[in-house]
């Protein structure tokens, strides 16, 4: 499969053909309802640009009722709430999460560490982002695309295999606290999966692409 060179917004803060992936996310970021895609080509992109959202699905879906469904699929996303991510240069390697709110992808936390796994980053995302709502009393659903950070979670355990040396020490004290947090504190706020299929990457993503 080509690799996407250029990417189109038709729908964020500032519509146009786009380099790289991060330069895009930045325009799609917060917007719910952003249009977007990505093209192997320049000239695919200009000409998608130039067609429009709408015609450009319609050819490429044409008599699709399942795609104009996940089209309209992104109505779903509750925007009152808060996503939360992680990245890891190489797996293992330098390992960072965040959180953020949906709606205007403001930062809410973030943490980075010189070894980790994209697991335990995802994991230790959530852990923060269901303790935050908590701690500040909201009542509000929190996004996360891996599944497993949300099984890890639900059986209040991280079960990575990631060797605990002193290079991980302190993400594995961090994962230790995260654990008897979850043990000792019941979950009142709804863990949601985010479709990334259908919507597009996580508002917490780190546009590493």
């Amino acid at each position: 499969m080509a690799k996407n060179k250029f990417y189109v917004v038709w729908v964020g803060a500032k519509p146009g053909i786009y380099k790289s992936w991060p330069e895009c996310q930045a325009q799609i970021k917060g917007f719910p309802a952003a249009k977007y895609k990505g093209f192997p080509s320049l000239q695919e992109a200009q000409n998608a640009y130039s067609n429009g959202f709408s015609s450009h699905i319609s050819s490429a879906t044409r008599g699709s009722k399942t795609s104009s469904s996940k089209l309209n699929s992104k109505a779903n996303i509750i925007s009152n709430s808060i996503a939360v991510d992680a990245a890891c240069s190489g797996n293992p390697g330098v390992m960072e999460y965040q959180g953020v709110f949906t709606k205007d992808g403001r930062q809410l936390f973030h943490q980075k560490f010189q070894l980790g796994t994209n697991n335990i980053g995802e994991f230790l995302a959530l852990v923060h982002g269901i303790s935050y709502l908590q701690k500040n009393n909201l009542n509000i659903p929190v996004y996360s695309d891996s599944k497993i950070a949300i099984g890890w979670v639900m059986k209040k355990q991280c079960k990575s295999k990631l060797d605990d040396t002193p290079k991980t020490k302190q993400l594995f004290e961090l994962v230790r606290r995260a654990e008897d947090w979850l043990k000792a504190n019941p979950i009142k706020v709804k863990i949601l999966k985010w479709d990334t299929k259908n919507w597009g990457e996580i508002p917490a993503d780190f546009g590493r692409k």
